[in-house]
């Protein structure tokens, strides 16, 4: 693990070095013991009944979920001054990725040990922690996170839920209705936002069979069937008042530094659930035959499963550094100080710009695979008896879960361009010296002996690309670029497909020297094809951008920067795709496992 601490967003002004980042092939024994047992859980004891839970046989989750607590997978994040295993976030985004594998059972563990257990262990107190962590790790109750309404979804401030103290001061009563709340109906614990007198949003610990708490009917939805969606209907609902969580009037505190958690960590679960359709599509592409051969060994199928392939190497790659940078800012916080958890939250939302990255980008490369999945099944892809179908149902709630792609999207520059505001990015600096550079070209020779040197010359033209137009939309429209979320969508678009790109060339080149000239060879063939597909989606966002932002001889230059520097020599790339899915046949997988 590097001893360099990167900036949250600072990936966009500095050249990373492979040897400071954290690849999968970095995990220790330890670790791959602990995957080893989430992957024998899932099939042994979830993946015979997915059809039952699917369902809605909750009880069947609810046993999973106990089982789970016996064999630690609910106490990863947990203190272990209160019987958790306080591990490091690789090991937990690791067990996410894998237990992904499990269907609608993947969103109760998600919810329960992510947004569920982490406000009680961030954010409680001692005696709260006393009360409840225990049950909550083991198994005996499950967790569920009651933040969004039938009238605030994203606008989650905009909540109506309230909360009365009692005349004698001993309790809350809490009015109002949650909505969309996974493990509505199978959970012990609610972690419930309302605002006191109206106005002072707040964290309370409700249990299940508090007074005036009712749970409402199963929500029917178009995917994750066998995952537990109800209201949880607020009606006088009497809390003690031992039972706020956090400080009064600081509930976004916690409903945001949770997200974040939950962004990196969706992140993790979905690339999992990534590879694990793009293996059934591979399956089924060598057992299909149409004019008397299987579609596998036709070029139109392996082309998809190629770039899948890539897609989904540049996901993990995204996932692990950023692991390996929540570790390494995790790491310097001293453990035992009063406000350890404080100061850990800080480390954790210091990576929000890349936390949302995560989500947006895995969760998308998610959905093009189970797309593409579905297609190479054709007609049986339609019908339930094959399982792409319902990767396909799956799929789409993950673009909405953790705050839209679209919500994130915005959030990506925008909390970058915070951070260059407040003095913590050199922004406007580079920003002005990418801007001299459309005016002085200069074309530098690529050194073909460095490994990888056509992709690090294309991702420094990329960081100048997104320079010049978050430096010209901020000159333009100043601090009314909030409002300017088409220009803020397409800046997002260029530096989620830098922070992708530079994640799968540095992983690349970290991890080359020692592999086989097999291996060499995938991964110089998945960079190639990760950097041509970047290199489209940034040419297409700068270009969009550049005509929403200016007009004139301005406007022109700033094209003219585009098609400079969104330009990539993709030579050999057939040669690449066809390498990455002959290999993809032959071992019938995702071949960087």
């Amino acid at each position: 693990m590097s001893e360099r601490i990167y900036k949250g967003g600072e990936y966009l002004v500095s050249e990373v070095l492979c040897n400071e980042i954290f690849t999968p092939e970095e995990f220790t024994d330890e670790q791959k013991q602990i995957a080893e047992t989430t992957e024998q859980f899932v099939t042994n004891e979830i993946l015979p009944h997915l059809e039952e839970i699917d369902n809605q046989n909750f009880a069947l989750v609810v046993e999973g979920m106990r089982k789970c607590g016996e064999l630690g997978l609910l106490m990863l994040d947990a203190p272990e001054e209160y019987g958790g295993l306080e591990l490091d976030k690789a090991t937990s985004m690791l067990v996410g990725e894998k237990i992904a594998t499990s269907g609608s059972f993947s969103v109760a563990f998600a919810c329960h040990t992510g947004i569920g257990t982490l406000p009680l262990v961030y954010y409680g107190t001692a005696a709260q922690k006393e009360q409840y962590l225990d049950k909550i790790i083991s198994g005996e109750w499950i967790a569920a996170y009651c933040l969004t309404e039938p009238g605030s979804g994203s606008d989650a401030l905009g909540a109506t839920a309230s909360a009365t103290l009692s005349a004698d001061g001993t309790h809350y009563l809490l009015n109002g209705t949650k909505q969309f709340i996974t493990n509505g109906s199978i959970s012990q614990l609610y972690t419930v936002f309302a605002k006191i007198d109206k106005e002072h949003f707040t964290a309370f610990l409700v249990e299940r069979d508090f007074e005036g708490l009712v749970v409402g009917a199963e929500e029917k939805k178009l995917g994750i069937k066998g995952s537990s969606t109800t209201q949880i209907i607020l009606d006088n609902c009497k809390v003690p008042v031992e039972n706020v969580l956090g400080e009064i009037g600081k509930g976004h505190k916690i409903a945001f530094n949770v997200l974040n958690v939950g962004r990196f960590k969706l992140g993790a679960g979905v690339t999992g659930a990534a590879k694990m359709a793009l293996s059934e599509g591979i399956r089924y592409a060598n057992e299909r035959k149409q004019f008397g051969k299987t579609i596998g060994s036709f070029g139109a199928i392996q082309e998809k499963i190629a770039d899948l392939t890539a897609d989904i190497f540049a996901a993990e790659s995204l996932v692990y550094r950023l692991a390996g940078l929540l570790d390494t800012k995790l790491a310097t916080i001293e453990k035992g100080i009063d406000n350890y958890y404080e100061e850990y939250l800080k480390g954790i939302e210091e990576y929000a710009p890349e936390c949302a990255i995560s989500k947006v980008y895995c969760s998308e490369v998610l959905a093009h695979t189970v797309d593409e999945v579905l297609q190479i099944h054709g007609g049986y892809g339609f019908v339930s008896e094959y399982p792409a179908e319902r990767f396909y149902r799956d799929e789409r709630i993950n673009r909405i879960f953790e705050g839209t792609n679209e919500i994130n999207r915005l959030l990506i520059p925008g909390m970058i361009l915070r951070k260059s505001m407040k003095g913590e990015l050199p922004l406007q600096q580079e920003a002005m010296k990418a801007f001299e550079s459309l005016m002085t070209p200069s074309f530098e020779e690529v050194d073909e002996t460095v490994l990888f040197a056509r992709e690090k010359a294309l991702l420094k033209n990329l960081k100048t690309l997104f320079l010049i137009l978050a430096g010209t939309g901020v000159q333009k429209f100043m601090d009314r670029i909030a409002d300017e979320q088409e220009i803020l969508l397409a800046a997002a678009d260029i530096a989620i497909q830098i922070f992708a790109l530079e994640s799968a060339v540095l992983r690349a080149e970290k991890t080359y020297p020692g592999v086989s000239e097999q291996k060499k060879g995938r991964l110089a063939a998945a960079v190639k094809v990760c950097a041509f597909t970047a290199t489209e989606i940034v040419g297409s966002a700068a270009k969009k951008g550049a005509f929403y932002i200016e007009e004139g001889d301005t406007l022109t230059m700033i094209l003219s920067g585009v098609r400079r520097f969104a330009k990539y020599d993709a030579s050999g790339l057939l040669q690449a795709k066809r390498l990455l899915a002959h290999a993809a046949l032959e071992e019938e997988k995702y071949i960087f496992m």
